[in-house]
């Protein structure tokens, strides 16, 4: 069946909520033909939004700031750019939800805020997302797919996975796509779509990835990567979510000192 066109825009391909594959990016600024190849595995349709967000984030010393004036002035242009428009109101609304969720928390992220943030109109996020659940976990995977990067396509030393420790602990403790997963965690423990949304479609795959990585950089069986893996991101979480504390690479340090070799 074809798609229906709503005021004259096709609308975007559905969303394919697979986890960021075990293929790693590199880190953001440096997007070669490869990484982008690696990106289509780890986010599907949604790659090719990833480089243009970056593009934008990086040119706007306000995240999204001239994509959102874009919709502005485009909101009741002709149909002629209709996908060009469509991009950057979808991008428009993931910048502006990622923001109002660092300013405002879950708990104040709403549709209309998000809309007015954005220049669209409330039909046109609800055209494309059931809920503020829903555009923070495209947030997440978008972001995921760079920020929690391993650091070699092929990881087999313990460095790797001390990179990658500190990278996830960047990730998870300073960036807006941090307090995006820290929000959706919290919100988990209350609604069972958004725990199975963030577990099926993101948490157990990433989990997968990090403990195939985790044996390949210091051998032993799959089970002995798990319980270490575990060991090492345990903290994280407990320092970030419950005690809300920095993670700083010193803590970081001490901790994968505790349990790796030098």
């Amino acid at each position: 069946m074809a798609a229906t066109v709503v005021n004259g825009q096709q609308p975007p391909p559905k969303k394919d909520h697979t986890a960021i594959a075990a293929q790693p990016r590199p880190a953001a600024g440096s997007r070669s033909g490869a990484s982008h190849a690696a990106g289509d595995r780890a986010v599907g349709g949604r790659a090719a939004a990833a480089r243009a967000a970056d593009a934008g984030r990086s040119a706007n010393a306000t995240k999204g700031g001239a994509v959102k004036g874009d919709v502005a002035r485009s909101d009741a242009a002709s149909t002629g750019a209709s996908g060009r428009r469509s991009e950057a109101a979808r991008l428009a609304v993931l910048n502006a939800a990622d923001d109002l969720l660092v300013e405002q928390g879950f708990e104040g992220l709403t549709i209309e805020g998000i809309a007015t943030a954005a220049g669209v109109a409330k039909q046109t996020i609800y055209r494309w997302w059931k809920s503020k659940v829903d555009i923070l976990f495209d947030n997440l995977v978008l972001d995921a797919a760079t920020g929690l990067a391993w650091p070699a396509e092929t990881p087999a030393e313990p460095a790797d996975l001390r990179a990658y420790l500190h990278r996830f602990a960047d990730f998870l403790g300073a960036a807006p796509a941090g307090k995006v997963l820290q929000a959706l965690l919290g919100h988990a423990q209350l609604e069972a779509r958004t725990a199975e949304l963030l577990h099926s479609g993101f948490l157990d795959a990433l989990r997968a990835r990090d403990v195939a990585h985790t044996r390949a950089c210091l051998g032993g069986t799959a089970d002995e990567a798990a319980v270490l893996l575990d060991a090492l991101l345990a903290p994280l979480y407990h320092r970030a979510l419950v005690l809300r504390r920095p993670l700083d690479p010193a803590f970081v340090d001490a901790l994968l000192d505790q349990h790796l070799p030098r």
